[in-house]
């Protein structure tokens, strides 16, 4: 019997296609690493991958993981032992896996490659016509116009593949932890249905998918790693075979590893929090314990895991029209007004051709003059330089290239102060919309391609009733304080916002958990659709308490514009909403401030 290690250290090297390639270096020249995972799949990059694709059966997966990460350092990890779990391979994982077994061949090495299919579903479009959007209820897109449909994988391919002798994983779509989580059932043994240990390696998964995100990036208290932020260290969870991880940052880099910035990235993209579903596992993270052990090392301990429900998440991305994207600048007294008198005047002259047309109007208009606090709900501005970004979106593109053409030939019309940059012209380009569905994991087949032999995974499924998740019981309502201070949230707390799909979420970490009964109760649900009510167009916010970790998420359904690629806004994610929120004013008592 294989001797369980009582200790393996999974680290975070990109958390997006397209990141920095300086995480591979770094973490093999610090020698603390067994495996290194790359998150490179969002549900934009399927369809972009889709169409690369489309355009050859030799592209549609990550290109920057052969040339960037497998090329430079093929020597270095093979010497060292360390294992690369990546799903990299996008629509075309095979030709990924294909790329890479090359390289190792020129360079004369003996790592296995092992391949996981099975997700990428497009050829079955039809048969989905009958399903309904989980989350908005809409009914499947024309297969016509769809461009990938991937489920969402887990753990256990990966643990299969990893015991087969695989030393570099290529998967397609998989959820993001289940890099970590399938490194953890390799190594300890992990079975279906430890449901604790599951959401752990889950949990440390999800605290490294993003890279630096865990180590200082995106930090509220930015300024704190300002000085070294280029060369930021990239996150390492030592997990133990009970669960129990420590999260911590090569020696000598920049960026740390707090309290704050771990408590951050966990309630990064999460809704509800005790609720958290995976293939392989439904995680409970309200009670999660995250403590600071040393400088840049911290502990985290208390995931609850739930049976696992017996279907995939989908997402199938499809072109619904097209947008256009226009930038335009005004300098001096008065700028934003300018601006403003500007864009009408362009969307009058355009939709007056429409009609001579013939044209539908716009499905949708976005004006943003950066400069006037868009952002922040305000509609004025003393600004002095405005930035213009007008966007819109139509089914017919020559509607795009009218207003374009309308907007332009206001230049010499417009009030005065327009710059106008000159590198050329925009263009339209497809609206991508997501379609986010169940399918019944019988229904998908998975395989691992290993040394030209191909095998059948087995899949692992529960058919357990998802009963409500007791909620925990709020905080006392606090006691009426002698005298109050107004603050601003960020003096108090920690924040960090990001999407799903059409939805944001906000955490916010109290830094002084004596103060979390005072934050809570002055950020109800109704405090924060008022700030952000510009957004949520009678979208409704959820509130959710993380005792554990003494924070508090919002979940904003429909506040992103469509979110993603079909979205005008200029932050389609809700990137920038923490910071909205963290700089609402706040009733502290006076004396906690002292």
């Amino acid at each position: 019997m294989a001797r369980v290690p009582s200790l393996i250290r999974i680290a975070g090297g990109s958390g997006f296609w397209g990141e920095s390639d300086m995480a591979v270096p770094q973490l093999l020249a610090s020698g603390q690493v067994d495996y290194i995972a790359f998150d490179y799949l969002a549900e934009i990059t399927m369809s972009i991958l889709a169409r690369a694709r489309a355009k050859s059966q030799d592209a549609g997966y990550a290109t920057d993981f052969v040339t960037d990460v497998i090329a430079p350092n093929l020597h270095d990890i093979e010497q060292q032992g360390v294992k690369l779990l990546s799903n990299a391979g996008g629509v075309n994982p095979l030709a990924c896996a294909k790329e890479i077994e090359k390289l190792i061949a020129e360079a004369g090495l003996n790592l296995k490659v092992a391949t996981i299919t099975g997700d990428d579903l497009v050829n079955q479009a039809a048969t989905f016509k009958d399903k309904q959007e989980m989350f908005s209820g809409a009914i499947f897109p024309d297969p016509e116009d769809v461009a990938s449909i991937n489920a969402y994988l887990g753990a256990f391919p990966i643990a299969e593949a990893l015991g087969m002798g695989a030393d570099i994983i290529v998967t397609g779509r998989c959820v993001d932890s289940a890099l970590t989580l399938g490194a953890c059932l390799h190594e300890f043994g992990w079975q279906p249905n430890d449901w604790d240990l599951l959401a752990a390696g889950s949990l440390a998964g999800h605290l490294i998918e993003c890279g630096p995100q865990a180590t200082g990036g995106n930090h509220t208290d930015w300024r704190e790693i300002a000085a070294n932020l280029d060369n930021i260290g990239y996150p390492i969870a030592e997990i133990g075979a009970d669960g129990a991880m420590t999260i911590t940052k090569p020696a000598g880099t920049g960026g740390q590893v707090t309290r704050g910035t771990v408590s951050e990235q966990m309630l990064y993209e999460i809704g509800d929090p005790r609720a958290y579903f995976l293939p392989d596992v439904i995680c409970d993270f309200s009670g999660v314990s995250i403590t600071e052990e040393s400088q840049n090392r911290v502990q985290v301990s208390g995931a609850k895991g739930h049976p696992a429900t017996a279907t995939y998440k989908t997402s199938a991305t499809y072109t619904d029209g097209s947008k256009i994207i226009t930038l335009w600048y005004f300098i001096g007294k008065d700028s934003a007004e300018k601006a403003d008198i500007f864009a009408d005047a362009a969307l009058k002259r355009t939709r007056r051709k429409l009609e001579a047309l013939s044209l539908a109007d716009f499905d949708e208009v976005s004006i943003e003059p950066f400069g006037s606090e868009v952002h922040f709900g305000n509609t004025h501005s003393e600004s002095r330089e405005t930035a213009l970004r007008i966007s819109a979106k139509h089914r017919n593109p020559k509607a795009l290239s009218l207003l374009l053409k309308e907007a332009t030939g206001l230049a010499l019309a417009t009030p005065p102060g327009m710059a106008l940059h000159t590198g050329g012209r925009p263009s339209p380009s497809p609206v991508v919309r997501l379609f986010s569905f169940l399918v019944d994991k019988q229904e998908v087949g998975i395989k691992i391609h290993m040394n030209g032999e191909v095998c059948e995974h087995k899949i692992y499924g529960s058919n357990a009733e998802q009963l409500p998740r007791p909620k925990p019981p709020e905080p006392e309502i606090p006691a009426v304080p002698n005298k109050t201070i107004k603050v601003p949230l960020r003096q108090v707390a920690y924040g960090r916002s990001g999407d799903k799909g059409n939805n944001a979420n906000i955490g916010i970490i109290a830094r002084d958990p004596a103060l979390l009964p005072q934050i809570y109760h002055q950020l109800s649900e109704a405090r924060v659709a008022e700030v952000f009510h510009h957004f949520l167009n009678g979208g409704r916010v959820e509130r959710f308490f993380l005792p554990g970790t003494s924070s508090i998420n919002f979940l904003l359904h429909d506040v992103l514009g469509g979110g993603g690629v079909a979205s005008l806004r200029s932050d389609t994610q809700g990137k920038s909403y923490a910071e909205i929120l963290l700089d609402t004013d706040i009733e502290m008592p006076e004396e906690h401030l002292k």
